[in-house]
């Protein structure tokens, strides 16, 4: 019963492996109808061939090994070439997105509205070029992939019970070409794809990558054939589309050679950046198991500044009286699995002060800052004491519209309460600079900039434009 996905001829996507000294060392992406060999990637270094990672529908994705140098910053696909910024040593910008798409309907939004911010994220690369694109979570909204087959269509409401293996691979065929159509969308667009064939991209999942509070949701649900099978197909396909990776290339890409964890750590000079993934292992009592937790005690902070990826806001305001309120309110009920999201619920209370306390741990080395998406709102927060200070980044929702202002005030009222869960560490939320409420509800994304050896956080946002340089220390 399932359709075939078009072919599509589209990319390169460049993603970022790491250094061998200078030389950045890089894999691109295409994807070509199937039959059609790709062209050969051509550096001032020598020519690369492409190896075929898997196949979709009609359509093969391949992927390119290369590295670049400062004295090669660029590379050549058929009659286009493309510039990478590869001297990283001095002044640099990365950027940082979160919450590429919507729940509904994202397939169906006119292109040009719904990446807006991404256009003007080209503007600033061509003004001044960034080295890095990191991506935060929600690069996709797989929330309707689950529709329009049998076994899945009343997810998570329901879930069905195949009757047999052909089912359950049909399922399977289904949900990898749905997820694909999304990948298709979100990151080859006219202006992602620009960006992503100039700049090498870093990128760690959330929830809405598999589907809407997975991790969250009731056991019964995540575990079961449906479950299991909707959440197999959602790492494949991030593996591909967010990684170019397959099963086999986890142990060079990943922490935990098993890939139970996908979490990850990178480095450029002068800079560490660590990625714990907090959707693997996630349950309703835990956000990282065994696998994970092993992973973020082996990561190792930078000499000079370290960004931890967390795709749920690390530092953020006291959820337990509005869980408790939540609980006693039938009606409110139904919002329970976003908050039991949050590092801050009342069922991670534990894992979240000692993920506070690594933190800690990591900031007596060099300074630490943690960099968030998830709640399509910008804002910023700061965990003390002030000579230690520890900062966290929040910019969410790059195409995701942004909620109400009503919503983000009442968002900012509940911060005001503050909390200190490691004592001696007090937890506050900060207006952006220039804003006056602590949350702003615009479109947004963050650039990372660092200025002769110091490094300054910029937000742009759709209506308001970008904030002074926030310094980071």
């Amino acid at each position: 019963m399932t359709v075939e996905f078009d072919a599509a001829r589209l990319g390169p996507i460049l993603y970022y492996r790491g250094l061998e000294g200078d030389a950045l060392q890089l894999a691109a992406m295409v994807m070509l109808p199937i039959g059609e060999r790709p062209e050969t990637l051509r550096t001032d270094a020598g020519d690369h061939a492409p190896t075929l990672l898997r196949e979709i529908g009609r359509s093969a994705v391949w992927r390119y090994d290369f590295g670049l140098t400062p004295s090669c910053g660029s590379y050549r696909l058929g009659d286009q070439s493309y510039d990478v910024q590869t001297d990283l040593h001095g002044d640099m910008r990365i950027a940082f997105a979160s919450c590429n798409g919507e729940e509904k309907g994202d397939l169906d939004r006119d292109q040009e509205e719904r990446n807006r911010m991404w256009a003007h994220m080209c503007a600033e690369h061509r003004r001044a070029p960034f080295a890095l694109l990191l991506q935060g979570g929600d690069q996709i909204y797989a929330d309707e992939a689950t529709e329009g087959h049998p076994l899945s269509e009343d997810w998570p409401d329901k879930a069905g019970r195949p009757r047999n293996a052909e089912e359950l691979k049909d399922l399977a065929d289904h949900l990898r070409q749905r997820f694909a159509e999304r990948y298709v969308q979100a990151l080859f667009g006219e202006a992602p794809s620009w960006i992503m064939a100039r700049v090498p991209t870093l990128a760690i999942w959330d929830d809405h990558d598999i589907c809407d509070g997975w991790g969250s949701l009731y056991r019964s649900k995540t575990h079961s054939e449906v479950g299991q099978c909707l959440y197999a197909v959602a790492r494949e396909m991030y593996l591909l589309f967010q990684h170019a990776a397959v099963e086999g290339d986890i142990p060079d890409l990943f922490m935990d050679e098993t890939g139970t964890s996908l979490s990850w750590q990178r480095a450029l000079p002068g800079v560490k950046l660590l990625a714990p993934d907090l959707r693997a292992e996630r349950g309703r009592r835990q956000v990282l198991g065994a696998y994970g937790w092993s992973a973020v005690e082996a990561m190792k902070p930078g000499s000079e500044h370290t960004f931890v990826i967390s795709s749920v806001p690390l530092l953020g305001p006291r959820l337990s009286l509005v869980e408790g309120l939540m609980l006693m309110i039938p009606t409110m009920q139904k919002y329970e699995d976003d908050l039991r999201d949050q590092w801050q619920s009342r069922a991670h209370r534990k894992e979240w002060i000692r993920m506070l306390k690594q933190v800690i741990a990591w900031r007596e080395e060099a300074p630490v800052t943690i960099l968030s998406g998830e709640i399509h709102l910008a804002t910023r927060a700061e965990m003390g004491p002030d000579e230690t200070r520890v900062h966290q980044l929040v910019a969410s929702g790059i195409a995701h519209r942004a909620p109400p202002q009503s919503y983000a005030r009442s968002l900012g009222t509940l911060a005001g309460l503050g909390d200190a869960p490691v004592s001696g560490h007090p937890i506050r939320i900060h207006p952006l600079p220039g804003q006056s409420q602590r949350y702003t509800a615009e479109r947004n994304y963050l650039e990372l900039r660092r200025t002769h050896g110091k490094w300054h956080a910029v937000w742009h946002l759709e209506e308001s434009g970008h904030t002074v340089p926030m310094v980071l220390e």
